[in-house]
């Protein structure tokens, strides 16, 4: 009954978000509505949608599970996430506003040179494609899991009907469609996760103000590691990485700031930028709670918790523990975060290898339209391909896999963005794919030699590492100042 359930719900969910875009794709379906929403996208919806594609399915179901391990510590990190906004809303946005860029590492080319250009971008469409195809899985894993299992269907069938709705309702106008079903997503998110607190303080015969008091008393309410160094949690290497993670998945990520381009001017994209990022702090505390919730109805109904985090929600929302209403309000919540985050991705990356890669520009409206369809449909092949590598090798909490991966694909992005920000120096084109490419390498063994002579890991301050050693490597490479 559960799994018909839950397929309806679908059913009606992306049948909503189909007529959205249909309705906007009567009018505006070019390369500009795809690519920049022709630069008219309200800054206030933008900024509440992107709440729910920044979150993706892997915070509704991995940030609560993390509470297991590293108890509420991720806090840190979002307190750094703050920063790196202000960085972006303050630095990067006015540079791409003033170049008046389609893709954002146009600006790479016009500082330092083509090849700087085109390895930026290959970074950035390794790091997306990877993390955004993690991120789908873990959503489609679980109703594979809840619904299509029990009735035979395989995960790759599942993954290609997931991607093939995301596709229907984006290949038509991109960024001017997803605009405003993220505006329908993030509501959904929020409200399930409200909604789902709700529902566990209810089983836990629990008011306001003994919700707040279970949560407080709990051991695992830990939020600041000052005292270990060598602790990934130690509060100044999450504040500092959540920083420079912002920037970086974030600030020089072409799918995440196309949105923020496509606002009327600069001032609106601020304002856009500010408004959402201070809803990182109690939207992921309240994500954080809802893991300490849940251990404590585990622990006093003498449930065994699954042994990978990502697990835990979905195995207890779905076991019938809280009723009808925590099932329902999930289910919209993990369907949301899920359209929401892929449908962004599909489009950030179709936008960067048709203009960074294929240069469309060059191009009639018709044959670029056509090249665009293509790229877009290559493109979600691609996310099914790695959603079933992902599913044959993972073994660790999906969020903690991101970062460290972006820790080591982001590093060289976020090096080439530093050196040209930062510096009037000049330096060898030609020999930055290979400093970029050598950057990660030498991190990961450096990683690898630390942790066997002395014990120290690193933790996600890894991407600062890669980047410094990028700087590095292109200041040394350097020529005479800029003029």
């Amino acid at each position: 009954m559960n799994g018909t359930f839950i397929f309806c719900i679908l059913l009606l969910y992306f049948g909503a978000l189909f007529l959205i875009s249909h309705i906007i794709g009567k009018k505006h379906s070019g390369n500009a509505a795809f690519f920049l929403g022709n630069r008219k996208s309200p800054w206030y919806i933008v900024a509440f949608g992107m709440i729910g594609s920044s979150l993706s399915g892997v915070t509704f179901v991995s940030v609560p599970g993390m509470v297991q391990k590293f108890d509420m510590t991720y806090m840190q990190m979002v307190f750094g996430f703050l920063l790196g906004y202000v960085v972006i809303a303050f630095i990067l946005l006015p540079l791409y506003y003033k170049l008046n860029v389609t893709s954002i590492y146009t600006y790479l080319e016009k500082r330092i040179g083509r090849n700087a250009y085109k390895t930026g971008a290959g970074f950035f469409l390794l790091s997306r494609t990877i993390g955004a195809a993690a991120r789908l899985y873990v959503a489609v894993l679980i109703l594979q899991t809840y619904v299509f299992d029990a009735w035979n269907i395989p995960f790759p069938l599942t993954a290609a009907v997931f991607l093939l709705m995301i596709w229907l309702y984006t290949h038509k106008s991109g960024v001017r469609a997803i605009v405003w079903t993220d505006l329908l997503q993030t509501f959904f998110l929020l409200s399930a996760l409200v909604i789902i607190i709700w529902q566990v303080a209810k089983g836990l015969n629990l008011d306001f103000r003994g919700l707040i008091t279970s949560i407080k008393e709990n051991p695992h309410a830990r939020i600041f590691v000052f005292d270990d160094w060598q602790s990934k949690q130690n509060f100044f290497k999450q504040f500092i990485s959540g920083c420079f993670v912002t920037i970086a998945m974030t600030g020089i990520d072409q799918e995440m700031m196309q949105k923020n381009l496509s606002c009327k001017n600069l001032r609106e994209a601020q304002k856009n930028v500010c408004t959402y990022s201070l809803f990182f702090i109690p939207v992921n505390f309240l994500f954080l709670c809802l893991g300490i919730l849940l251990m404590n109805y585990a622990a006093i109904h003498s449930i065994s918790l699954p042994a990978l985090a990502d697990d835990m929600v979905p195995n207890l929302v779905t076991g019938g523990y809280f009723g009808l209403p925590a099932l329902v309000f999930f289910t919209i919540g993990i369907i949301a975060v899920t359209f929401a985050s892929a449908d962004s991705a599909l489009t950030g990356l179709t936008t960067s290898v048709c203009v960074d890669v294929l240069d469309i520009s060059h191009y009639s409206e018709k044959q670029a339209k056509k090249i665009r369809l293509g790229v877009h449909l290559g493109i979600s092949l691609a996310f099914i391909a790695i959603m079933l590598i992902f599913k044959a090798i993972n073994n660790t909490s999906v969020i903690d896999a991101i970062y460290m991966i972006a820790s080591y694909t982001y590093g060289p992005l976020l090096g080439l963005f530093a050196f040209g920000i930062l510096f009037k120096r000049e330096t060898n084109d030609k020999a930055v794919p290979w400093i970029c490419i050598l950057s990660p390498i030498v991190c990961f063994s450096t990683n690898e030699i630390l942790k066997q002579t002395i014990g120290y890991q690193f933790g996600y301050e890894l991407l600062i590492v890669n980047a410094l050693l990028v700087v590095l490597g292109l200041w040394c490479n350097g020529k005479n100042d800029k003029k």
